[in-house]
C-alpha cells in the first residue's frame, strides 16, 4: 500500500511493544535498624498477642512448677510430708486450670458475659462463708480460708477478682451500648458500691494484699470507661484515705511499711523476712548457685514457695533467671493492652484491660516487695508461686484472654488460613465447584510441562 512503510521482504514491519519501566526498587534498609525494622514487623503481625500470651503463659506457669518443687521441698520435710507434697498439689491445680483455660478459650463473648452474674454471686457467697464460724479457717493470721477436707483449701477472694472482671466489663458495656457512661452517676453506680462490698468482705479477714489488687482492678475499669481526672481523683483520695486509715491502725502493717529498704532484720527479727530475701537475690550473681541449690529456703526464708518465690528464682538461676521472668510478665502485659486497645466490643476492651491490670498490678506488688521497693503484701507471684486457689481464676483470665487474641478479625483470618485441608473435596480448593484462576494456571503448566516431555 502507497504511504506505509514496507521491510525488504514486503512485508510491514513488526510492531515492537513499549517497553515496561523497570519496578521500583525496594529502598536499602540501613544494616543497623534492620534488626529493629524485623522485630516492628513481628510485632505487628495479627497474631502475635495471641502466640505472647499463649507462649508467655505457659512457660511461666511451667517455669514455676519448677521453682516451686525447688523452693518448697525443705518446707514439706520440716512438716513431715513429702519432699514432692507441695509441687504434686501445685501441679494437679495446674491440670485443672489448663482445663479451665481451655474452656475459657473456646466460649464465646456472650457466654462469658451470661457467666458474669453468676461468677459473682458465688464470689460473694463463699467470702460470707469465710466469716461463719466452723467453715472458715485462719491462716497466717487471716480469716480467708475455706476447708474442703483433707489439706485443700480455697481461697474465695481469689475468685472475687475475676467477678469483678466479668462483672464489671458487662456492667460497663451495656452502660456504653446505652449512651450512659457520660454521666458520672452511671459510672460510679453500681459499679463502685459493688467493689467496696467485695473489699469489706475481703477486709473482714485482714487480706490487704487481695484488697490492693481489687482496688486495682477497679480503677483500670474507671479509666478505661473513661473516667474524667476529676472523677478519677477523688475515687482514688477515697481509697487511699481509707488505706491509710487501715495501715495506721495495724501495728503489723506499720511494722510492713517500716521494712520497705530494710538491710537489717531490726529488733525482734521484725524484718527478717524482707531482709533474708534481699539477701536470697544479692547471693544470686549473675547466673545463680544452679536449681535446687538454694541456702536461704533451708530455713531461713519464710513462704519460700509461695511469696517469695522470686527471690529463691534470683538465688538459684541469678539475674539472668529473674530478668527471664519480668520479661515473660511485661510480654504478657504488652499483649492484654494490645488486645485492649484493637477490639471494637467494649465488652472485650474492659475485661482484656481488667485482667491485664489484675496480673500486671500483682506482679509488681509482689516482685516490689521481694526487692524490698514495696511493702510486703502478702499476694503471689501470678501463675507462678504454689497456691491453686491463686491459679485457677488466673488461668480461667488468661483463657479469656487467649479468646479475645484469637477473635481479632486479623488473627482470625490468619488462623482459618491455617486450617487443615482434609475433608476438602478434589478438585473445588475448599470454595466451591469452580477452580480458583491461580490453581487453573497451575494446572495448565503442570499438562505442558508433561507434554514436553513425553508424558502421555
Amino acid at each position: 500500500m502507497p504511504g506505509s512503510p514496507q521491510s525488504r521482504t514486503g512485508r510491514p514491519p513488526v510492531q515492537r511493544a513499549a517497553k515496561r519501566p523497570p519496578a521500583p526498587r525496594p529502598p536499602h534498609e540501613n544494616p543497623v535498624l534492620r534488626p529493629y525494622l524485623r522485630l516492628r514487623r513481628a510485632w505487628d503481625r495479627p497474631l502475635t498477642a495471641y502466640y505472647l500470651i499463649f507462649g508467655g503463659s505457659a512457660l511461666i506457669t511451667v517455669l514455676g512448677l519448677v521453682m516451686v518443687y525447688s523452693a518448697s521441698q525443705i518446707t514439706a520435710l520440716q512438716l513431715s510430708l513429702p519432699g514432692s507434697y507441695f509441687f504434686r498439689k501445685q501441679a494437679l491445680a495446674a491440670l485443672i486450670g489448663a482445663g479451665l483455660l481451655m474452656a475459657a478459650m473456646k466460649m464465646p463473648v456472650k457466654l462469658h458475659r451470661a457467666l458474669a452474674y453468676p461468677i459473682l454471686a458465688g464470689a460473694v457467697f463463699l467470702m460470707i462463708l469465710v466469716q461463719v464460724p466452723g467453715i472458715g479457717m485462719a491462716v497466717n493470721g487471716n480469716q480467708n480460708w475455706i476447708a474442703l477436707g483433707g489439706s485443700f483449701q480455697i481461697q474465695p477472694s481469689e475468685f472475687g477478682k475475676l467477678a469483678l472482671v466479668l462483672w464489671g466489663a458487662d456492667l460497663l458495656a451495656r452502660k456504653q451500648d446505652k449512651k450512659l457512661l457520660t454521666q458520672w452517676k452511671h459510672m460510679l453506680v453500681p459499679l463502685v458500691p459493688a467493689a467496696f462490698m467485695l473489699l469489706g468482705l475481703i477486709m473482714l479477714g485482714g487480706d490487704m494484699g487481695t484488697a490492693i489488687i481489687l482496688t486495682a482492678i477497679l480503677f483500670g475499669l474507671l479509666w478505661l470507661a473513661g473516667a474524667p481526672t476529676r472523677l478519677f481523683a477523688g475515687v482514688l483520695s477515697v481509697a487511699v484515705l481509707l488505706g491509710f486509715i487501715l495501715i495506721r491502725t495495724s501495728p503489723n502493717r506499720m511494722a510492713r511499711l517500716n521494712c520497705i529498704g530494710a538491710t537489717d532484720p531490726g529488733p525482734g527479727d521484725s524484718c527478717w523476712q524482707a531482709v533474708h530475701g534481699i539477701y536470697a537475690l544479692a547471693s544470686g550473681g549473675l547466673f545463680g548457685s544452679g536449681l535446687g541449690a538454694s541456702v536461704e529456703k533451708w530455713g531461713q526464708l519464710p513462704e519460700a514457695h509461695t511469696d517469695f518465690i522470686f527471690a529463691v528464682t534470683g538465688e538459684e538461676l541469678g539475674l539472668a533467671g529473674t530478668l527471664s521472668v519480668l520479661a515473660l510478665f511485661a510480654a504478657l502485659g504488652y499483649a492484654g493492652i494490645r488486645v485492649a486497645g484493637r477490639t471494637e466490643d467494649p465488652f472485650v476492651r474492659y475485661a482484656a484491660g481488667g485482667v491485664t491490670t489484675w496480673i500486671t498490678a500483682q506482679a509488681v506488688i509482689n516482685i516490689g516487695a521481694v526487692l524490698g521497693l514495696l511493702p510486703i503484701a502478702g499476694v503471689p507471684l501470678p501463675l507462678f508461686s504454689y497456691g491453686g486457689s491463686a491459679l485457677l481464676p488466673t488461668m480461667f483470665a488468661i483463657g479469656l484472654l487467649i479468646a479475645f487474641a484469637r477473635d481479632e478479625p486479623g488473627a482470625r483470618a490468619a488462623l482459618a488460613l491455617r486450617q487443615p485441608r482434609f475433608g476438602r473435596k478434589r478438585g473445588t480448593g475448599g470454595t466451591g465447584s469452580k477452580r480458583s484462576p491461580r490453581s487453573w494456571n497451575t494446572m495448565r503448566r503442570r499438562a505442558s510441562a508433561a507434554r514436553s516431555s513425553g508424558e502421555r
